[in-house]
């Protein structure tokens, strides 16, 4: 079954060789660091390793006992119950270091403290029922008196209302800086079905009354001064108005069997605003009261305490061996390879290498193709050195058109050794000279600078052998011997097909050809990629003359890169 279409095609890639010692070196340098950066991304960074995060819970017990000279209160023994207070959530715990202590406060009706906005002066200053948020009670709407100088509006609250607002200086439970918590912290990671804790198997009861962080990274038990140390804060500074310090650990566990590895690493650090001429409400604080009753009358012990709050936070991942990771990672790293190519490209297409192996590497790797409306035509004038690049046009003609690029001529080097081995033998020979026929070509057009061209309906057509006045190239004796001369082309003929018969006179066409190809090769050399060479008008009919069509019909212009072989022994072109 005949096989059609892209699904029967296979295409790949052209590769250039370039045999240079240098380039080769560089290229195997490169290759072997892009290939050490890749291993060592591999076992660095476990790519070859399927992940799966952690899922953890964690329990805290805190211990540790301190005795305190409240105001107006006494000693007072605080221990886990009193310091602890009711701000628990989950995965944090939170430890008293100060306290404002207001006692004896019963319900009923008493001034209130004369701050900012709450002065009076008589009753219609008070609205009654009113409050806001900085009130300790709702208002009567009476203004009474507050001491000997003020006034204020009088509240239903308990009373006496708190008054101190700034904490003590040092904080009353500075002694908490010795107190100890034990981190029980579960792990698991549900992928691979692995289960682990903190507390290892071989940390039993003697070990935890015994482990200190000092001389042991994976002790549970954690000193909150250290703690608050190990965060790069001070406790005496921080137990003032309080804080948040977090307490991180992590998990980087490896589970492959040779190289395995799941133990937790700890962290700190402080987690709100440590200075108060930044923040509008600094520190960490709350109230909590505690109730009794006094002669049938209910009273309590306002509490605003003061503490830092320790929140553990867990982290972590683990890793275990997977082929199909491993040719992903492998398969995503192999377009690091590219950059050895685009390294050495551009090596090569600077000045820091030979611009002659530059250029010649380009022509060999890059293939350009033109666009088939878009014609690149050759030209090359006899008072001029260089190479014109013109597009072809439908309106202008080719003589007037403006040059896209002008190169330099690329002298063919193989046609020039051939042409003058085929001339050596003419100085001995006697031919007689050509015969010249009579000039019967209509009169000149605007364009031509030489003389000798004749008017064509295409504008590709309109070229003359000069760019500015003067001698026509048709008349240089090189013209004869090089283009004209019939020896000449029938030996080129058969030198390019030594099995072709011998052209007779009554079959000019492959001769005619044939030397629109010696004109080619001797003034444009190698023509540019991808461009078409234009022969001039008045060289075109000296041709014609010489070796004219029997039928007296002529192709024209057709742009092709260069005449083949059997295209020009068959007098195809």
């Amino acid at each position: 079954m005949p096989c059609c279409g892209v699904l029967c095609q296979y295409e790949t890639n052209k590769l250039v060789r370039i045999q240079s010692v240098r380039l080769g070196s560089l290229k195997w340098s490169l290759n072997a660091a892009i290939l050490l950066f890749i291993c060592i991304m591999l076992l660095w960074n476990r790519k070859y390793q399927e992940f799966d995060l952690v899922v953890s819970s964690v329990t805290t017990k805190v211990k540790g006992v301190a005795q305190t000279h409240l105001p107006g209160v006494g000693d007072v023994v605080w221990d886990v119950v009193d310091y602890s207070g009711p701000l628990q959530s989950k995965n944090s715990f939170f430890v008293v270091t100060n306290v404002i202590v207001t006692k004896n406060q019963k319900q009923g009706k008493c001034p209130e403290v004369p701050l900012k906005g709450r002065m009076c002066h008589t009753d219609e200053d008070c609205e009654k029922g009113g409050w806001d948020q900085k009130s300790h009670g709702i208002k009567t709407g009476s203004c009474v008196r507050y001491d000997v100088l003020k006034k204020t509006c009088e509240v239903s609250a308990w009373c006496p209302v708190e008054t101190k607002t700034n904490p003590p200086r040092p904080a009353l439970l500075a002694a908490a800086e010795n107190f100890t918590v034990l981190i029980k912290n579960n792990i698991r990671f549900p992928a691979f079905n692995y289960i682990q804790r903190n507390i290892l198997p071989q940390m039993n009861d003697a070990y935890l009354r015994s482990c200190h962080r000092g001389n042991d990274s994976l002790c549970p038990i954690f000193k909150l001064g250290d703690v608050v140390r190990e965060a790069g804060e001070k406790f005496s500074v921080m137990a003032i108005e309080g804080g948040v310090i977090g307490i991180l650990i992590n998990w980087d566990c490896n589970l492959d069997r040779l190289m395995h590895r799941c133990r937790p690493k700890y962290t700190f650090r402080r987690l709100d605003e440590k200075e108060s001429n930044k923040t509008l409400y600094p520190g960490l604080n709350f109230r909590y009261a505690k109730y009794n009753m006094v002669n049938g009358v209910e009273e309590r012990t306002l509490y605003k305490a003061f503490g830092i709050r320790f929140d553990v936070m867990v982290f972590g991942q683990a890793g275990k061996f997977s082929f199909i990771q491993l040719i992903i990672y492998i398969g995503s790293t192999l377009s690091y390879y590219a950059l050895t190519t685009m390294m050495i490209d551009w090596l090569i297409g600077t000045s820091c290498y030979s611009a002659e192996v530059g250029q010649n590497y380009f022509e060999k790797k890059v293939e350009s193709v033109q666009d088939k409306q878009k014609c690149i035509l050759c030209v090359s004038y006899v008072d001029e050195n260089n190479i014109r690049l013109v597009k072809k046009s439908q309106k202008k003609s080719l003589q007037d058109s403006k040059p896209i690029s002008v190169q330099p001529h690329k002298e063919d080097s193989g046609h020039l050794r051939a042409v003058l081995c085929l001339l050596q033998p003419a100085e001995s020979d006697a031919q007689p000279p050509l015969d010249h026929k009579p000039d019967r070509r209509p009169r000149r057009p605007a364009w031509c600078k030489c003389g000798h061209c004749t008017p064509s309906s295409l504008p590709q057509e309109e070229l003359c052998c000069r760019q500015s006045d003067g001698a026509c190239i048709t008349s240089s004796p090189l013209f004869e011997q090089l283009v004209l001369r019939r020896s000449l082309l029938e030996a080129v003929l058969l030198y390019r097909d030594p099995l072709s018969p011998p052209a007779d006179r009554h079959q000019t066409s492959a001769l005619r050809h044939c030397a629109y190809s010696q004109y080619i090769s001797w003034r444009i050399g190698v023509p540019p990629e991808d461009t078409h060479p234009a022969i001039p008008s008045c060289c075109v009919w000296r041709v014609r003359e010489e070796y004219p069509s029997p039928d007296g019909q002529y192709s024209g212009f057709r742009p092709v890169r260069m005449a083949s072989m059997q295209a020009c022994a068959n007098g195809e072109l």
